[in-house]
C-alpha cells in the first residue's frame, strides 16, 4: 500500500529539480511556470493530507469524550481551535478541513461495519492533489443540500462529473457551476430559493459625514438583471468609445473601416478614459436616473443592451423547470422566467425552437441581433474568459474585409476586448466544431494555444460548454 506522503515526496522532488537556481529572478519563464505548477500541486496535496489529520483530530475530540477528548486535553475548546492554533489561520479554515475530511473518510456504521466515504470522487481528487479543499468543500456542501430530494445514483453521477470538471475551473467558476447544477438537479427547490431572494431585496440610501450619498442595494436576479444590463451597457459603450472602437473609421477587426484612411484611423483624437470602473458605474447610474426624470438627453448608449431570459420549451409550457438570465449567475425558476418574459423590454429565448433565421451571407457585415443572441447561447459570454455577454462583441474568425469571411454563426465568436487582442497578438487558433445537421448554437468552441504557450498545442474547450452543467446532462 502506498504511503500517504509518497505522492507529496514525488512532487517535492519534481519541485527541487525544477528549481534549478537560487533565485526566482534568474529562472526562465518556462522554469518559473513549472515551479508555480509544482507548488500548486503540493499545496493541494498538503491540504489533502491535512484534512485526513483534521478529521481524525475531530473524531478524537467528540463531545461525548468530555475532558478526555484530544482538543480538551490540549487546552482547546474545539478541534477547530486546536487546528487553527497550529496553522495560525482562521477557525473557519479549520472547520473546512474537518468538514471535507469527514466527508472523504471511510465511515463506520452503527453495526460496526465499515462503509465507503460519503463522497468518494471528492475524496480521490483531493487526495491526488487535483482539486483544492475549498473546491471540495463547495462541492460537498451542494451535494448535502440536495441529499434529501435527489436519488443517490444521480448524486453520485453529479459528484463524479462536477469533480472532474473542477480540475479545470477557478473557485469562482466552480461556484457558478454549482449554483446551476443544484438548480437542475433539484428544480423543485429552486422556486422557494428564488422567492426567498426576492423577499430579501433592498435598497438603502444614506448620507455620510463627508457629504457623499451611500446607496447599498441587494437585488434578486429578477430585479437586478435589468439594472446590471443597463449600467454595464453604458459602461461598456463608454470604454469602447474611449479606445476608439465606436469611432467612424475603425473596423471591428482592427483595420480602417471602408472610406477611412489608415492615418485617419490611427490619429483620431480620442480622449483616454481616466475614470475607474466604479466611477463609470456611478456615472451610468446617475445618467439612467436623470434620463428617467425627463432630462433633455433623448438617447442613452443602450443599443446593444438586452436582458435575455433563457428557458427550455418544456419549462415554458409546463411552468416547471430551470431558466437562466444572461450575465446573472443565479438560476431562476420557470415561473419567474415566464413573468419576466411578459415584459416587453426583456427578450425570452426559448431553447429548442427555431423562430428566426440566424445565418446571413456576405451581404451583411455586422452580426444581427438574432445572431448575437445565438452566439450568446453557444459561447455564454466571452468564449475564452467568460465575462458576461454585455462585455463582449461578435467577431469574425475569418475577417470580413481581409479574408472574405462570412457573417454567420460558424464564422463568429463572442470575445471581450482583452481576449480579442490576446488571440491576435499571441497567435491562438480558434476552432468551431459542429456535428452536421444540428443547430449552429450546438457547436463547441476550441482554443488552440500557440507553441510558445503550449508546445503540444492541446486544445482547450471554451464557450458555455466549459462549465455549464446543463450541457453535461445533469438534471433530475
Amino acid at each position: 500500500m502506498q504511503r500517504p506522503t509518497e505522492s507529496l515526496a514525488a512532487t517535492l522532488a519534481a519541485l527541487a529539480s525544477a528549481w534549478d537556481s537560487g533565485d526566482v529572478k534568474s529562472m526562465t519563464d518556462a522554469g518559473l511556470l513549472t515551479v508555480n505548477e509544482n507548488l500548486a500541486v503540493m499545496r493541494r496535496q498538503l491540504d489533502g493530507l491535512h484534512m485526513r489529520v483534521a478529521a481524525e483530530i475531530s473524531s478524537r475530540s467528540r463531545p461525548e469524550l468530555g475532558k478526555e477528548g484530544l482538543a480538551r486535553k490540549t487546552g482547546h475548546r474545539s478541534p477547530a481551535k486546536l487546528i487553527a492554533a497550529a496553522t495560525g489561520g482562521h477557525t473557519g479554515d479549520a472547520h473546512r478541513l474537518i468538514h471535507v475530511g469527514e466527508a472523504s473518510r471511510e465511515r463506520t456504521l452503527l453495526s460496526g461495519q465499515s462503509a465507503p466515504a460519503q463522497h468518494p470522487h471528492v475524496a480521490a481528487s483531493v487526495s491526488r492533489g487535483l482539486i483544492s479543499v475549498c473546491a471540495a468543500a463547495a462541492i460537498v456542501a451542494m451535494l448535502n443540500r440536495i441529499a434529501m430530494r435527489v436519488s443517490a445514483s444521480l448524486r453520485d453521477e453529479a459528484e463524479r462529473v462536477i469533480t472532474a470538471q473542477a480540475t479545470r475551473l477557478t473557485l469562482d467558476e466552480l461556484n457558478a457551476v454549482l449554483r446551476r447544477a443544484e438548480a437542475h438537479l433539484d428544480p423543485d427547490g429552486l422556486e422557494p430559493a428564488v422567492t426567498e431572494l426576492h423577499g430579501e431585496r433592498s435598497v438603502k440610501i444614506r448620507h455620510d459625514a463627508a457629504g457623499m450619498i451611500l446607496i447599498d442595494a441587494r437585488l434578486d436576479p429578477e430585479s437586478g438583471a435589468p439594472v446590471v444590463a443597463a449600467i454595464e451597457g453604458i459602461v461598456t459603450q463608454r470604454l469602447r468609445t474611449s479606445r476608439g472602437h465606436n469611432q467612424r473609421g475603425v473596423a471591428a477587426e482592427g483595420a480602417p473601416a471602408d472610406g477611412a484612411s489608415e492615418s485617419q484611423a490611427e490619429s483620431g483624437a480620442i480622449a483616454e478614459e481616466t475614470r475607474s470602473l466604479a466611477q463609470l458605474r456611478a456615472d451610468a447610474l446617475s445618467a439612467l436616473c436623470s434620463h428617467g426624470l425627463g432630462c433633455d438627453r433623448s438617447e442613452l448608449p443602450l443599443a446593444t443592451t438586452t436582458v435575455v431570459v433563457r428557458i427550455p420549451v418544456e419549462a415554458l409550457e409546463t411552468g416547471s423547470g430551470v431558466a437562466t438570465i444572461d450575465g446573472i449567475e443565479q438560476p431562476i425558476d420557470a415561473a419567474t422566467a415566464r413573468r419576466m418574459a411578459a415584459n416587453g423590454e426583456i427578450i425570452p429565448c426559448v431553447l429548442g425552437t427555431d423562430s428566426e433565421v440566424l445565418d446571413w451571407g456576405r451581404a451583411k457585415r455586422n452580426f444581427t441581433r438574432a445572431q448575437r443572441l445565438a452566439l450568446v447561447e453557444r459561447d455564454g459570454g466571452c468564449a475564452f474568459c467568460h465575462l458576461p455577454p454585455q462585455f463582449t462583441e461578435a467577431h469574425h474568425l475569418k475577417w470580413w474585409s481581409r479574408d472574405g469571411g462570412t457573417t454567420n454563426l460558424d464564422n463568429g465568436i463572442l470575445l471581450c476586448t482583452a481576449c480579442h487582442h490576446r488571440m491576435h497578438d499571441e497567435g491562438w487558433e480558434i476552432r468551431i466544431e459542429r456535428p452536421p445537421k444540428v443547430h449552429p448554437t450546438a457547436g463547441t468552441v476550441w482554443f488552440v494555444p500557440p507553441p510558445h504557450i503550449d508546445p503540444g498545442r492541446t486544445p482547450r474547450i471554451g464557450g458555455r460548454r466549459r462549465f455549464d452543467p446543463q450541457l453535461w446532462k445533469l438534471s433530475a
